[in-house]
């Protein structure tokens, strides 16, 4: 866990209740002066995230209720910039626009990345910026994948505030199809062996052989 992660959320009723249940030593160490800030993204946090095809966010609404959304797309369409930025192409949705107008109104957003076959997650803590497909075409083209049906609407471009790596504990193992092939490949290639002989086999008792 990075500092500064754990400045942003262990708030002072976060660690009461960590004394009360005995995990407040263990953390202890990341919230002392000399811990390393650690708030920039590093070779292994941007490998992550760029292999994803999906994440949830979560937004805080003006009536103060959270709003948890999942974001999907092609492989990578969430884009790393730098160090502390990454940034991805908003597609057109069920247009509620929920989650851009909170963000308008309070630019805060949390975000779980999940790698399912390998039991990882992570979190990232950030600060949005909305910008319109008028404001800056070249950032649009920049983060869609032509080859997507998804039409991006706006760009959503994330400074990063905090991130941590969260437990694997209790994370179920999922695979997509494109996850699964590799495995189902072996099978699928005797399956269809298998059936070129039984109709061999069949065409052979026809003719009486």
């Amino acid at each position: 866990m990075a500092k500064a992660f754990a400045e942003l959320t262990f708030t002072p009723e976060v660690r009461r209740i960590q004394k009360a249940q005995g995990s407040a030593k263990a953390y202890d160490r990341f919230l002392q002066p000399d811990a390393s800030a650690d708030n920039a993204f590093g070779l292994r946090e941007k490998q992550f995230i760029q292999m994803r095809d999906g994440f949830y966010q979560a937004t805080v609404s003006e009536t103060g209720w959270p709003y948890v959304q999942f974001r999907g797309g092609p492989r990578g369409f969430l884009k790393v910039l730098d160090d502390k930025t990454i940034a991805y192409a908003d597609f057109r949705g069920n247009r509620q626009y929920i989650s851009a107008g909170n963000l308008t109104k309070d630019n805060r957003i949390a975000m779980i990345l999940v790698d399912y076959p390998n039991s990882a997650r992570l979190k990232i803590l950030g600060r949005v910026r909305l910008i319109e497909v008028s404001d800056d075409p070249f950032l649009i083209e920049t983060l869609h994948d032509d080859t997507y049906r998804g039409r991006p609407e706006r760009a959503a471009v994330i400074t990063l505030e905090g991130f941590d790596w969260n437990c694997p504990q209790h994370l179920p193992v999922r695979l997509t199809m494109e996850e699964m092939q590799p495995i189902l490949e072996p099978f699928q290639s005797e399956l269809a062996q298998l059936k070129e002989e039984n109709s061999t086999l069949k065409a052979q008792l026809a003719r009486g052989e």
